[in-house]
């Protein structure tokens, strides 16, 4: 079964609130990542953390895609090969 982005939401929730010590009660999935209190040096944060425990490589031109959970959860899912909500295969 391959994962999509809705897959990923959680476990990126997970990340951002260990990441900067958020409760996850208040983080929810289309909340701009500014409103978390996450600017442009936490989103840098935020990859990296990500690409730690992940595994995976995700460009810096990505960086400006990371604006709420759900856009960081696409990236990530884009960065693992998995397929995005409209189905088609990501690179």
């Amino acid at each position: 079964m391959v994962a999509t982005v809705g897959d990923h939401r959680a476990e990126v929730t997970k990340v951002v609130c260990d990441t900067f010590r958020l409760d996850p009660a208040l983080v929810e999935p289309d909340a701009p990542l500014e409103e978390l209190g996450i600017d442009s040096k936490g989103r840098i944060k935020l990859l990296a953390a990500l690409e730690i425990y992940y595994g995976v490589t995700i460009d810096l031109d990505r960086l400006d895609r990371f604006t709420d959970v759900g856009s960081v959860a696409g990236v990530l899912a884009e960065a693992l090969g998995t397929r995005g909500s409209s189905g088609e295969a990501l690179k």
